[in-house]
């Protein structure tokens, strides 16, 4: 499936338009951060690389944080979105959404308030969404080490 540059642009998060019936982010910020802190934190303990969270609150009137992530294969990539859907919903969030090509080089999950993208390497590097929200604050979301 290759996406049209407006349903990229939806996907990536980028400001625009969204479905009419979408939920506004913005209704609990402590909450949303965390969320978005711990499905970080679990794409890490799953060896998932270059994981970064950016904080889009001051740039975006689509989400209030994005998780970015790069998987191993189609198969972990697939499994961690179930993961991290799971997560969500122990955690009282719901998901709104989702989407993935049709190999599965890219999974999109929409939490609302948290935007989860798993990419295997060469498409991340294709949609390049660092590029796109790099003026964007990150999120320190690991672990303090004990």
């Amino acid at each position: 499936m290759t996406n049209t540059p407006e349903q990229h642009d939806e996907m990536a998060g980028q400001t625009g338009s969204a479905p009419a019936d979408r939920p506004k982010p913005g209704s609990d910020d402590a909450k949303a951060r965390g969320l978005a802190a711990q499905i970080a934190q679990m794409l890490d303990d799953f060896d998932c690389t270059d994981v970064l969270v950016y904080d889009l609150r001051a740039v975006s009137p689509i989400t209030s944080y994005i998780v970015i992530a790069s998987g191993t294969s189609d198969r972990q990539i697939k499994a961690l979105g179930s993961r991290a859907t799971d997560l969500a919903e122990s955690l009282g969030v719901e998901r709104y959404g989702s989407d993935t090509d049709q190999t599965t080089r890219w999974v999109v999950l929409d939490f609302v308030d948290v935007m989860v993208h798993l990419f295997e390497p060469e498409t991340r590097a294709v949609y390049d969404l660092e590029m796109l929200w790099g003026d964007a604050e990150q999120v320190d979301w690991r672990r303090e080490k004990e």
